[in-house]
């Protein structure tokens, strides 16, 4: 049985006439930049997300480096971080001459560890040295602890730039002394989240697309300067800024796949429940299989919430390279998010040494496989992904 790690031909052909028709409706209105479609787009994904504002960028990378453009951050300035991410996170740093600083990662959810990023900040402010953003990232579609980061952005006066290219759509509990939650959505935890619309995503155009969102008025007036060269008005520069602008095309195909996207996050969460069921089943998890960890699914309201919309099934297995090779030998989509930790990146420059060492985050990489889980997996394929991996490990016994 053939299994893909993503399959988009089934979403396409249950969207191909109202594709057509936005596509359609772009080609024949001869305005191909920004304009109505990517403002409706823009005003809707804001809704969703429970911002004020919402701005159409370019991709999910560059997002961030308006974001960070946007918060005046140059050259040796430094930005707390992951070490475990794509590699965006760091490369949008490193272009603006700004430097990373890194903390490790919490293995129970693959994000950046709070305790660990405060620390950083306590030593950083006693050196006399001034980290000028956080940005921690909601990776494989599960926040990051976004009341912890709220809370050291406000003592420390350090904004925090949501890193949410995997998590459109993902909610997050404030939670309160009485243990009761106010569940919020990713892109608004922070002073801004970055959203990528790369086709694998939940939500995935026909090519590059991104969006920032936040409630910050002033803020969403810079990035909308800096998308568009820094011109306001037209022809008119306050600052240099770029060509960050989202096309009419992509905004268009995304507002008619957004109508659809709770259904595929639900349709994924399906899915996780029942790889785990089938992994219980024989007698694998913990034993070698640990299953992605929800981590916030004992809160208060969770089971109303989505805590976690799989942007991608994780796993952590011994001889993870060998599994690999072994369902692909089968027809098994898997790949590895990531095998190389930023911190250990050859393009690194010197000044951010690549002597540290972040022991969970190398773990993550060393031992971390993504499986298939996109809305259309069907359960007998699901089956027999685990069925597979059962036969790999019993090999010999």
């Amino acid at each position: 049985m053939k299994v893909p790690l993503l399959d988009l031909q089934p979403q396409l052909e249950q969207l191909r006439p109202q594709m057509l028709a936005a596509l359609t409706r772009v080609l024949d209105s001869t305005g191909y930049i920004l304009g109505p479609e990517v403002s409706a787009f823009e005003e809707r994904v804001a809704a969703y997300s429970g911002t004020s504002f919402a701005v159409g960028l370019s991709s999910g990378t560059d997002a961030l480096l308006a974001a960070l453009m946007s918060l005046n951050i140059g050259r040796n300035d430094l930005v707390l971080t992951t070490p475990y991410s794509f590699f965006a996170t760091m490369g949008v740093v490193l272009r603006l001459g700004a430097w990373p600083v890194f903390v490790d990662i919490d293995p129970k959810s693959f994000n950046m560890d709070a305790d660990q990023a405060e620390a950083v900040l306590a030593a950083d402010r006693k050196n006399g040295q001034q980290i000028k953003a956080i940005l921690p990232v909601h990776l494989y579609g599960q926040c990051a602890d976004m009341q912890r980061f709220a809370a050291l952005s406000a003592e420390y006066g350090i904004p925090v730039v949501e890193d949410a290219a995997q998590a459109i759509g993902a909610e997050y509990p404030f939670v309160e002394p009485d243990g009761t939650a106010q569940w919020r959505r990713a892109g608004n935890l922070g002073l801004c989240g970055c959203f990528s619309f790369f086709p694998s995503k939940n939500l995935g155009g026909i090519g590059d697309g991104g969006m920032l969102t936040t409630s910050d008025s002033d803020f969403s007036a810079v990035v909308r300067s800096i998308r568009n060269h820094g011109a306001e008005p037209k022809y008119f520069h306050q600052r240099v800024g770029g060509n960050f602008r989202l096309d009419a095309i992509q905004a268009a195909v995304l507002a008619v796949k957004l109508d659809y996207l709770d259904q595929w996050h639900q349709a994924r969460a399906e899915n996780a429940a029942i790889y785990r069921q089938h992994f219980a089943d024989l007698g694998l998890v913990n034993n070698p299989v640990e299953l992605p960890m929800e981590v916030y699914a004992e809160v208060a309201g969770a089971a109303e919430h989505r805590h976690h919309i799989y942007n991608q099934f994780i796993i952590r297995v011994p001889e993870r390279d060998e599994l690999r090779r072994y369902l692909q030998d089968r027809q098994i989509g898997c790949e590895i998010y990531y095998p190389l930790c930023l911190h250990q990146q050859e393009c690194l420059p010197a000044q951010v040494s690549r002597n540290q060492h972040f022991s969970e985050a190398e773990k993550a990489a060393a031992g971390s496989l993504a499986l298939p889980i996109y809305p259309d997996l069907q359960a007998e394929q699901i089956a027999y992904v685990v069925e597979i991996i059962k036969e790999f490990y019993s090999r010999g016994s």
